[in-house]
């Protein structure tokens, strides 16, 4: 069986009905409050900027999984109301996860930037576009000022690459990336609950101890 690459914060391994076939997760671009790059090792998945995980496996993967990262996050457009999530197969990279409208060209974008890449033999985009919404606009200023505005939440939006997300699709949002712990992660859900025209919060942010 082929190993296969696994990007993710947590390695998430499925096995199919009646055989074992490992399923590649998606690895979401946000910036975890901490980062290291310990060693690639065999003996076992190692994280990689608390980010990306990898199964001991075919080096060739690990080089397009890193520079599909690198690639990504040097888009022009991509912003933290944008999420975007890749998983690396052999020599195919999938993109998913979804951007904003005024964004839609990061779509095309991402998979340009990554089809270049060597040793990538196909791209399979399945980036969803937001429709255009003057209420989901407003949502997601709202929700960022109102994360922001919660004592301990700022200091995630200060790097270069957020580690909080804010996705908001017809006045559902979506909260994606990476806080520090648990107490945070409730911080950041009540918060987002407080803004008025929201009609639901889910949370998917990840504790990075």
């Amino acid at each position: 069986m082929q190993r296969l690459l696994l990007c993710s914060l947590l390695l998430a391994l499925s096995a199919g009905a009646g055989a074992q076939t490992t399923q590649p997760p998606q690895a979401s671009l946000a910036s975890p409050p901490q980062t290291s790059e310990p060693a690639l090792s065999s003996n076992g998945p190692v994280v990689l900027d608390y980010n990306t995980r990898y199964a001991a496996g075919d080096p060739a993967e690990v080089n397009i999984a890193q520079a599909v990262r690198r690639q990504l996050l040097m888009l022009p457009y991509y912003s933290m109301f944008d999420d975007l999530e890749y998983s690396v197969q052999g020599r195919t990279v999938t993109l998913s996860g979804a951007v904003t409208n005024l964004h839609s060209q990061t779509k095309r974008d991402a998979e340009n930037a990554v089809k270049h890449i060597e040793g990538v033999d196909r791209v399979v985009n399945n980036i969803q576009v937001l429709p255009p919404s003057a209420f989901d606009e407003q949502a997601r200023a709202r929700v960022y000022g109102s994360l922001m505005h919660t004592a301990g939440l700022s200091r995630y939006f200060w790097q270069a690459s957020p580690s909080i997300h804010i996705v908001v699709d017809r006045e559902r949002v979506t909260l994606t990336g990476y806080v520090s712990n648990e107490g945070d992660k409730d911080l950041a859900n009540i918060a987002a609950n407080q803004v008025r025209d929201v009609f639901q919060v889910t949370n998917n942010l990840q504790v990075v101890k």
